[in-house]
């Protein structure tokens, strides 16, 4: 008979575990089972198979304890919580079992019969049945702990009610020896079927480990179960003696629930997806406790109308019955708040998500109108080229002709350069605008800041804003894709100018050093500061009017700079306006001079608006 368990624990599974683990699996059947089918066939009816069979029974227990509890220090917090729940069932009935071996084995005493342990024996599957409320094989968020528990305790008020209204008035009330033992049995046994319908619910609703271990569960509750019967059967035809082969289906329970923690204890790093986040969450914990409540006062009415037993035991039925619905109608009371204010918050984050959708949907239009306008700004800037092309062409040549006086070849020279910045204006603006994928490379920052002014030149005229650029000599390179980092350098300068412009104008000053290995970026302005610093990076969060900003373009900008292996931050300057701060790595072990250029060299380290050639 110890052969034939061993072969469920050989599997797929148990190849995620540490050899040592199968030896331990095998050896806890083997030293167990083994050993008390040995010893139950072999040693005759005495005290000392009494006392084999009662530290036998009470070392499989706790094996089985320290097994299952040994999972709750492995997060997440609902797995933890259902092996705690589990491992405190198994631990009421090691306690229930040590009290017995102590009385018989110990003492020399006959168990009496009503057994004042009984109680802690029937009671230890509550807390196995609560924890399958908790459901740990299902990760979804939409889940709640608190409920968990307040199911777990409606769950354990009704079975001791059973048991206060079924079982113990014919212990205490009118004492009946024959009808506590047949209303004892009857209620464990169905408890104990109830507690391995559930486990088999969870094995078909699971997959992965978690059905590993709910399959490992199932058939050691569907085993206790029979045990528990065997050793009632035997007891009521005179059979029964401790260590006996009727004791061996309780020892092989108690080994499998061991084995069970082991396979979780093993398996507990293996990754599990989130195949259940797409089912409906089950109803059925909601739904016991309302049938719990509404059973206890159609019990104590058939109590009251039914004449089958004393009045004595009517009335303490009726009495159990009036505290208990008082406590549950205290607890659903309890729920339906949690469940409202559950409600409530599932409410509230369902509108925001659907203000965010909205603010999604006009931003998806804003953005098709930008595509459109690129697109358009690039063609413009494809046939600008052509035209500008001669136009410096025949300016530089103009301006090598000899013969010319002072004055002709001063404005020849103005227009060549003025020439030579519209092209460098529109090559930006292709650069920019042109849909690439990010090519990692090694950047000279200084470059492409000053390209992300030269962009922004245009919007400062007339307004009063002028910038100053002061990089620091020998500023390492950075890598990183350079369209990319001119877009935040652009939102950046563009997010300045639109403050400084609410005042009248002033300074954007942006600074670039180096500490340590790291180069620092920053853009500080004289403009009215920012309100909310701490959620300028939030999607969505925007202080400029409607129609004007999106609230997106920090948010990218802070993810641009964390895909570069940096941060960004912004803070207010005591002295009036924003800063914002971005820390990027440095390569520190390559030259400037091997920098691959990614953007075109502009001249002007200082950008003046108000100086700008009109």
């Amino acid at each position: 008979m110890s052969q034939a368990p061993l072969k469920i624990h050989i599997g797929p599974d148990l190849a995620l575990a540490r050899p040592n683990t199968n030896w331990l699996i095998i050896g806890a059947w083997l030293a167990f089972c083994g050993t008390f089918t040995v010893c139950g066939l072999v040693v005759p009816p005495g005290p000392r198979l009494t006392m084999f069979g009662d530290v036998g029974m009470s070392l499989a227990a706790v094996f089985a304890a320290a097994c299952i509890l040994a999972n709750v220090a492995h997060p997440p917090r609902r797995s933890r919580a259902f092996w705690a729940f589990f491992g405190l069932g198994v631990a009421a009935w090691m306690a229930g079992q040590f009290l017995w071996t102590y009385l018989e084995a110990f003492k020399h005493q006959p168990i009496p019969d009503p057994y004042v342990g009984d109680v802690i024996l029937f009671l230890h599957a509550v807390p196995m049945i609560g924890a399958l409320a908790l459901r740990p094989h299902d990760r979804r968020d939409d889940l709640r702990m608190h409920l968990g528990y307040i199911n777990f305790t409606l769950l354990l008020l009704w079975w001791v009610y059973l048991y206060l209204f079924i079982v113990t008035p014919w212990q205490y009330v009118s004492l009946n020896v024959e009808r506590y033992d047949n209303a004892f049995d009857s209620l464990e046994g169905v408890q104990n079927l109830f507690l391995a319908g559930g486990l088999a619910v969870l094995y078909f609703q699971a997959r992965g480990r978690w059905k590993t271990i709910y399959a490992h569960l199932c058939c050691a509750s569907l085993l206790f179960a029979v045990g528990v019967y065997v050793s009632n059967e035997a007891i009521g035809k005179n059979l029964y003696y401790t260590g006996s082969p009727y004791d061996l289906p309780l020892v092989a329970a108690l080994v499998w629930f061991g084995t069970a923690g082991l396979v979780s204890l093993q398996t507990h790093r293996v990754p599990q997806s989130l195949e259940h986040a797409s089912k409906r969450m089950s109803a059925w914990p909601a739904r016991l406790a309302p049938v719990a409540v509404f059973s206890m006062p159609v019990m104590a009415l058939y109590a009251a109308v039914s004449h089958e037993a004393p009045p004595s035991v009517r009335s303490f039925q009726i009495g159990v019955t009036q505290i208990a619905v008082i406590i549950a109608g205290l607890l659903v009371f309890m729920r339906q708040r949690l469940v409202y204010r559950d409600r409530e918050r599932l409410l509230k984050a369902s509108q925001d998500a659907l203000e965010n959708l909205r603010h999604l949907q006009t931003q998806m239009i804003q953005t098709e109108k930008l595509v459109s306008l690129g697109q358009l700004a690039a063609g413009a800037a494809h046939e600008i080229n052509n035209p500008l092309t001669g136009i410096l062409g025949y300016t530089e040549l103009l301006a090598s002709e000899g013969g010319l006086s002072d004055k002709q070849q001063l404005l020849a020279n103005k227009t060549a350069a003025l020439a030579r910045r519209i092209k460098t204006l529109v090559a930006n603006l292709l650069s920019f605008a042109r849909r690439v994928p990010p090519e990692i490379a090694l950047l000279d920052v200084a470059q492409v800041i000053s390209s992300a002014l030269n962009l922004s030149s245009l919007d400062m005229r007339g307004k009063g804003i002028r910038t100053e650029f002061l990089p620091s000599e020998s500023l390492p390179p950075v890598r990183g894709d350079a369209n990319q980092l001119m877009q935040v350098f652009f939102n950046l300068v563009d997010n300045a100018i639109d403050a400084l412009e609410e005042v009248g104008g002033g300074v954007l000053t942006i600074r670039a050093t180096q500490k340590d290995a790291s180069v620092i970026l920053d853009f500080s302005d004289t403009g009215p500061g920012i309100k909310s610093p701490n959620h300028v990076f939030d999607p969505f969060f925007t202080t400029k009017p409607v129609g004007k900003g999106t609230g997106l373009g920090l948010s990218i900008s802070y993810g641009i700079v964390q895909e570069h292996g940096g941060k960004i931050e912004c803070f207010n300057r005591r002295g009036g306006g924003a800063t914002f701060r971005i820390t990027l790595p440095a390569a520190i072990e390559v030259s400037v001079s091997h920098l691959k250029p990614e953007a075109p060299e502009i001249s002007e380290r200082h950008h003046d608006a108000e100086h700008a050639p009109r």
